[in-house]
């Protein structure tokens, strides 16, 4: 069966659907969200579809090599992931079709006055032998 990777991102939600920052919202409305993750990702380990998940702290840092000898590089000229990528779930499905539809239902997620945040999930295949580039 196929792995994707379901990417939740903290600036998720479009324009005009439900773009409330977290930091805005409740307690409660914060813990109906975490709840609402969790009673989701124990229904899929249920039926054995959840390989792993996790909510990633709003802190980091750009990494990389430089050189032999050089310090790595830190903060460099990007977009801050920290500030994109709010936490991740790994399933194993039997096709694309369900992947897609487990998306569509984590999009669904309660946010500010319990309404759906309807954020874009990225939903990215895993890289195996069958899907790794082909070289001549």
């Amino acid at each position: 069966m196929p792995k994707y990777l379901m990417l939740k991102h903290y600036r998720g939600a479009p324009k005009g659907t439900h773009d409330v920052p977290m930091d805005k919202w409740t307690r409660d409305e914060f813990d109906a969200h975490v709840k609402y993750m969790s009673d989701f990702a124990d229904r899929l380990e249920a039926a054995g579809q959840l390989v792993d998940e996790h909510a990633l702290a709003q802190t980091g840092m750009w990494v990389r090599y430089d050189g032999e000898g050089k310090p790595p590089v830190t903060d460099g000229p990007f977009a801050e992931t920290k500030d994109l990528i709010a936490g991740w779930m790994i399933i194993d499905v039997e096709s694309e079709e369900r992947a897609i539809e487990l998306a569509g239902e984590l999009s669904a997620a309660p946010g500010k006055d319990g309404k759906p945040i309807g954020e874009w999930l990225e939903l990215r295949p895993l890289m195996t032998a069958e899907t790794a580039p082909t070289f001549e």
